[in-house]
Formats: structure tokens, sequence, C-alpha cells
């Protein structure tokens, strides 16, 4: 079957093809991993499942207010009037005010960063008049843009049965706004955003723990579950995942951390850190259920660099350590990326007197190296592991076990 579109039947249209089609699934676990310049599919599944976008839904609405700039026909120092209906709009806001300006830079970053929905609505309004007239025109860019089982009904996200679309289709999306739109994309990649003396810090807590990530965007309704589309660059080769239905924030970003490890990892033939299994130098206590041990694991491989030769004197600090708890804060290809990973996450300590930098070499299970932060009690690991969450930086505690030795040739002193 073949369709024409046309302006004046897209509604119709929408809706037409919307009774057709299945329902989208209630938390709908899906996943897609693409090639940003081929726009080659890496690792799926159920990326054709339809559900609901939640705030990625601001992808698009950002797309149309890109394409204007370009075009000429809006700037960003251009200020756009707030409705009634948008300063009307459910949290996460801004907190505008029904017939005050705002320059469309701040809707911009607000969007980006705060996710805020009255700033979306206001963009649809001063574009297309109403947020239904909007959100027709987001579903036809959607069919441009070959999204097929895309369909919008408002710009924000915010529950509607009929706004349905897939992983694949936002991975399309992504790849279209970093292809599209270079100069703007750079504003996903912003971390925080302060507007009337309140700072909103970017909602992608993956931007600081994650290498390479510059974007671009979260999101969550109750129906969705936690979704995020990612898009991160290593060596010059650029990578787009689209996790939806995460059951948490934190699962969905262990997820997506899981993905681009992997796929970045099959172009240099780095195996896959997928689980954590029969580590036994770890408590599986400590484990169970933890996400935040899962994403230290999987922390990026980094660019090779120099090896550092091991310092004198580190042996003996190493056998006094022995036996005491860790806190671990990386996996990685290269021993010289963990020593920095491990170097950098002691300088965020408050007190880092008397710890030391410990990086474990590979073992038959796998080929990374671990780097961990060593000689503490378990309440100060613990309480290290809060810190350096608190920080944006992820880790997970380590009991002690007789393997923490073979990390001997491999440990250097902190500050």
């Amino acid at each position: 079957m073949e369709f024409v579109f046309a302006p004046l039947s897209i509604a119709f249209l929408a809706a037409s093809l919307l009774l057709s089609s299945p329902a989208a699934s209630a938390k709908t676990e899906a996943f897609i991993v693409i090639d940003a310049e081929s726009g080659k599919a890496l690792i799926e599944r159920n990326a054709d499942a339809q559900t609901y976008p939640a705030s990625l839904t601001k992808m698009m609405t950002l797309y149309l207010l890109f394409e204007q700039i370009e075009q000429g026909k809006t700037s960003l120092d251009q200020q756009f009037t707030v409705s009634r209906w948008a300063s009307a709009q459910a949290p996460s806001k801004l907190g505008l005010v029904d017939g005050q300006t705002i320059k469309v830079r701040d809707l911009i970053l607000g969007i980006v960063t705060k996710s805020a929905n009255d700033a979306a609505v206001t963009v649809a309004e001063n574009l297309a008049g109403s947020e239904a007239a909007f959100a027709e025109r987001m579903t036809q860019k959607a069919r441009a843009l070959g999204m097929m089982h895309t369909f919008y009904r408002n710009a924000s996200g915010l529950p509607n049965p009929g706004q349905l679309t897939t992983a694949r289709d936002l991975a399309r999306l992504a790849r279209a706004l970093y292809r599209d739109f270079p100069k703007e994309y750079a504003y996903f990649a912003t971390e925080e955003f302060t507007y009337n003396g309140i700072t909103h810090a970017n909602h992608n807590h993956l931007m600081h723990a994650f290498e390479g990530m510059d974007g671009i965007k979260t999101g969550y309704i109750r129906a969705s579950g936690f979704n995020l589309a990612a898009s991160a660059v290593r060596d010059g080769r650029r990578l787009i995942g689209v996790v939806m239905g995460g059951l948490t924030a934190r699962t969905r970003d262990v997820e997506m951390a899981q993905l681009l490890n992997t796929a970045f990892a099959s172009k240099t033939g780095a195996p896959p850190v997928l689980t954590v299994e029969n580590d036994e130098d770890t408590d599986q206590s400590t484990l169970a259920g933890s996400a935040a041990h899962t994403l230290a694991q999987l922390s990026p491989v980094a660019r090779a660099e120099a090896a550092t030769p091991p310092r004198a004197g580190r042996h003996s600090r190493v056998r006094e350590a022995a036996g005491h708890w860790s806190v671990q804060v990386g996996a990685f290809a290269q021993q010289s990326a963990a020593e920095k990973a491990g170097t950098t996450a002691l300088a965020k300590l408050q007190s880092g007197k008397g710890r030391v930098v410990q990086v474990l070499p590979p073992n038959q299970s796998e080929r990374y190296f671990r780097a961990r932060i060593v000689s503490f009690s378990e309440r100060e690991a613990e309480k290290a592991c809060r810190m350096l969450h608190k920080k944006h930086l992820q880790c997970a505690v380590i009991a002690p076990g007789p393997t923490q030795q073979m990390a001997a040739n491999s440990t250097h002193r902190g500050s």
C-alpha cells in the first residue's frame, strides 16, 4: 500500500494508521546502536516495537526549531511569547509565565538541560500557531526522515496514547540532528544552564561518566519507562544508541554503556564486557542487583596511551593494602588508561591521604585492566563511593580478596 502525504491530510492519515497498528506496550524494552556515518544498525532488540517517546519527543521539537534557525526564519536572540497553555504545562518546566517573552537560545537550553515542557510548547506555538499544528509538522517531518512508525500529538512528550515511536526511528532522528545541524547539535553537550537565577543540570548523567559522549536526550513517563538517546565519538568514529523502557534511570544508563562499549569494541577486536561473573575478589552480595557495579565494569575503552612504567617502592604499599576493602572505578583496555581513571577518581575524594591506586591486570576470563582505589575499611569504601557518585563518577565497593595481590606491579601512589 502506498501513501501520498499532503499537509492537510497528515492528521487524518496519522490517526488512521494508528488505529490499524498494535497498541504500544507499556515499558517496552528495546534498544539499538547505529553507526552515525552509515546509519547501519550494529546491535538491536525490538527496535521496531512501538512505544511512547516521552521527552525524546523534544528531539523533533528541536529539529524543527534548528531548521527555522538555519533557514534564517528565526534567530537565537528572537523573543518568543509564552501563552497560558504553555505556562500551565506539567513539570519538568522552567516556570515560564503567561505573557512573558524569552529568547530562543534560552528555550533551547531549557529543553536540552531541564527538558522543560513549558519551553517546548512555547517553541511549538510560536513556530506553528498552536501545539496541535506543530505536532502535525512533527509527524510530517518524521516521514521525510524515514521515521515511518512515529506519530506526534504534542511537542513535549507528556502522556498521550497516540504519541508513538520506535527505537529505530529515534536513532534515525538523532542521526539527522547531528548530520543536518552540526552547529546546533553542540547544544546537546550543555552540562548546565542558569535561568532566572536557577541552575539546571543536564539530565543525561552519562555525559560525565562515559568517554566521548556529547548528547543527546533523556525521557521518562510512567507508561514508557526510562528512555535515552545518546551519541558518543571515539577515535573519529561516532555511534548513536537508543534505549527504551528502562526500569530506572540507572539501569537504563548501564544498558546504554554496555551497548556502546560493545559496539565500539567490535571494531577494535577488544572483547565486550557484558556481565560480571565469578569475580573471585568481588563480594557477590554487594553485586546483587547493583547497576553501579555493572556500569563501573563497563567504563569506556580508553584510547591507547604510552604505558607508565612502574614506580619504585610500590610493592610494599600494595601488600599493606591487601585484605582491605577497595573502590573500583572502571575497566579499561589499556593499563595507562586505568591508572589515569584511578588517579582522577582519587583526586575527587576530599582526602586521598593514605590511599593508593591499584590496577588489576587481565585474567583468564577478561582482557581488561580494572582500576581501584585501595586501603579502605568497609565503611570508608562505601562513603568514598557515595562521594564519587555525587561527583558523577561511577564506582563499586569491592570486598577483600586474595587476587588483590596480583596487582603489586601495577599500583601507584595517590596524593
